[in-house]
């Protein structure tokens, strides 16, 4: 592998994994806070984030050895509101600056396997931020976020309110692939 895309890699990964914990932190203060629907969503989407950590990892399977990551990182235990605000702020940057450059770097290096995981990773952090982006107005609003199930693809994290669908609109997983948080 390429040591561009090995190294975007291995940054995503350290991202991922730190918005892993970080939303359950958040999951747990935002049930704490009286918000049991933000909760729900904070531990959904940080299963599609392990997800994609995982991917990430599973990508660098022949890349052995210790690294320093850097990762960038939104620290903070704050109300619900403001916590809701880093992590929209987060899922923008991977949206807007980080993934589509790990993305077309990837493809210029013809990496197949880390071009579909960012592409996996991109697709989900788009849906991440505008829900993450409607749970804020509710809280600002000083109301639980009306949410259906939310459900998550466990090849992709393709997450989604609603009905599971029969195929993954990312990766083409069958429905019994997702998880389903209620």
């Amino acid at each position: 592998m390429h040591e561009m895309t090995a190294g975007h890699l291995r940054s995503a990964y350290g991202g991922e994994a730190m918005a892993h914990m970080r939303y359950l932190v958040w999951g747990g203060k935002a049930k704490t806070d009286g918000y049991p629907n933000v909760a729900r969503l904070f531990l959904a989407i940080s299963h599609a984030e392990h997800i994609h950590a995982m991917n990430h990892f599973t990508e660098l399977r022949d890349e052995a050895g210790a690294f320093l990551v850097a990762s960038g990182g939104q620290f903070g235990f704050c109300a619900t509101a403001q916590n809701l605000q880093g992590a929209i702020g987060g899922e923008n940057f991977e949206v807007a600056e980080m993934y589509p450059v790990y993305l077309e770097a990837a493809k210029l290096q013809q990496e197949k396997g880390p071009e579909r995981s960012f592409r996996y990773a991109l697709s989900a952090e788009r849906i991440h931020a505008a829900m993450f982006e409607e749970a804020r107005q509710s809280v600002a609003a000083e109301k639980d976020i009306e949410l259906g199930p939310v459900r998550v693809c466990n090849v992709c994290g393709h997450t989604a309110e609603g009905e599971i669908p029969e195929r993954c609109p990312v990766c083409g997983a069958r429905a019994e692939m997702f998880d389903s948080f209620e």
